[in-house]
């Protein structure tokens, strides 16, 4: 419920697009809300609008959306954490955790998360609310942020945003800003990335520690793309996508029955293993493997997949995960399966084909999102403007050289000891799967010395897990856990020999 509102313009610059369409690059609008989450009314203030990014000379460059929840009456801010969110992409608005994960307001979705009409929002009682502040960030180009032309009416050049570093660069020089004007130095403080975010928070991590002095309590990844693994062309690697596959054959009911029978937690480490343990090795030997062997490995991933053997040996056991949504079903059903989430089904104009003609999953979910946030944001923050709410923004070319955030992650926790990071992933994620989340986070640190301060979480559901109602409240539970024992209560930020 919406009590009162306040606007606060700073018309330092205007953001001007077709149509003479403006917007101020400085601009907050505040509006006072209550909910409940977990049984407990909370009173928060919710604080939206533009901030500027500002180059060298500090002439303001870009400005980017955001918006702030605080609750209100909590009686030492300092103590209270403060969670900096980000979508990915990249291109991606800050659209997707905001309203249907952690924020205050949820969609109007079915408990599997299929769009359900008159669009809109409804009350989150499980927001992570009650134990943090939030602030959602929308880079350059996404939601209503947007790049500031200079006096000749120049755009500023391309690279200087639109880049894995450039990108995690001005990014936490605009967080920086943010937690100065919001007196949130004191606060312990975290970052949250879903999918491409999750390239984007671990620089951001050591960015943020190493030329900006500020130093976390925690990384969260969800649903992490980790560009370190999935920018390579190396097939040893597509071993790491049978454990999806499983899942996925799973709850399409397509694996054999022995598999089908159990339960899916208790057939996923076998996978696994299997992936680990003797896939990844036999792809390994490429076009040197024996006959033999090409043979036995090619039952196993049948098995172990839903796929038949003969497709198998005809991608050489290194099957792309476009040919499994296209072909898992295509004898059964006819359908299609989602690419973010396996458990949505897809029409395609031909069955024949190696990869669907769509996403099926991306389509609903944009039938949800996009009238809900357009509508939320006029009507309950009260931000009003005529720019379009890019869901997905022009950021490419993106430039993805020079890619250290794997070790730009790993770097940041060795210097600060109370740094932690949790995973959290959907089993049928079939764009980032969950075993290749397990497999970054094993690869983050090879001395094995911080293994203790990671931990991973696992959903029976897609890409957005918090989509299905089951996992919204487990995932976000998972959330307050990990920032409670990431919390440093009084404890040195040391290392001690045992």
């Amino acid at each position: 419920m919406k009590t009162h509102l306040t606007i606060l313009l700073t018309l330092s610059s205007i953001l001007t697009f077709s149509q003479n369409i403006k917007i101020p690059s400085d601009t907050m609008v505040v509006t006072t809300h209550t909910t409940t989450v977990k049984g407990a009314n909370i009173n928060y203030t919710a604080s939206t609008g533009t901030q500027p990014v500002w180059d060298k000379k500090g002439i303001p460059i870009a400005s980017l959306f955001y918006t702030y929840y605080e609750r209100n009456n909590v009686k030492n801010r300092a103590e209270r954490p403060l969670i900096i969110s980000f979508n990915g992409g990249p291109g991606s608005a800050s659209v997707w955790m905001h309203i249907a994960y952690t924020g205050p307001k949820v969609l109007n979705i079915d408990k599997e998360g299929y769009p359900v009409q008159p669009y809109g929002v409804k009350n989150n009682p499980n927001s992570i609310l009650d134990i943090a502040d939030i602030v959602y960030v929308n880079p350059v180009n996404t939601g209503y942020s947007r790049m500031i032309p200079n006096k000749e009416g120049e755009l500023p050049k391309r690279e200087t945003f639109f880049g894995i570093n450039a990108d995690i660069k001005y990014l936490a020089a605009w967080i920086n800003t943010f937690v100065t004007r919001k007196s949130r130095w004191e606060s312990p403080k975290y970052i949250i990335g879903e999918s491409y975010g999750g390239t984007r928070v671990m620089g951001l991590a050591n960015e943020l520690q190493n030329n900006q002095w500020m130093y976390l309590n925690g990384v969260i990844l969800v649903s992490p793309a980790d560009y370190k693994l999935y920018n390579t062309s190396q097939p040893v690697y597509s071993a790491l996508n049978l454990p999806y596959f499983t899942a996925a054959a799973w709850y399409q009911n397509a694996l054999p029955k022995v598999l089908q029978e159990k339960d899916l937690l208790d057939i996923l480490p076998e996978s696994e293993q299997y992936a680990i343990n003797t896939l990844m090795p036999a792809l390994a030997k490429g076009g040197f493997i024996s006959a033999e062997e090409k043979e036995t490995v090619a039952n196993k991933m049948a098995f172990y997949s839903g796929l038949s053997k003969k497709v198998i040996l005809q991608n050489n056991l290194d099957v792309p995960t476009s040919f499994f949504w296209k072909e898992l079903l295509r004898d059964k059903s006819g359908y299609t399966i989602g690419r973010l989430d396996s458990r949505y089904l897809g029409i395609d104009k031909r069955e024949a084909g190696s990869s669907p003609d769509f996403n099926a999953e991306l389509t609903s979910w944009m039938h949800s999102f996009t009238p809900a946030i357009n509508f939320y944001i006029r009507t309950h923050l009260n931000f009003k403007t005529d720019i379009k709410y890019n869901m997905f923004g022009d950021v490419h070319p993106w430039d993805n050289r020079n890619n250290n955030t794997r070790d730009d992650l790993r770097q940041a926790m060795a210097q600060n000891p109370y740094l932690k990071v949790l995973v959290q992933s959907g089993y049928f994620d079939g764009a980032t799967t969950y075993f290749g989340a397990k497999y970054t986070m094993w690869q983050i640190d090879p001395s094995g010395k911080m293994r203790e301060r990671f931990s991973f979480k696992g959903y029976r559901s897609g890409h957005m897990m918090y989509l299905r109602q089951d996992d919204l409240v487990a995932a976000n539970d998972d959330l307050r856990a990990f920032i409670k024992n990431s919390l440093s209560n009084g404890k040195p930020a040391k290392y001690e020999k045992d």
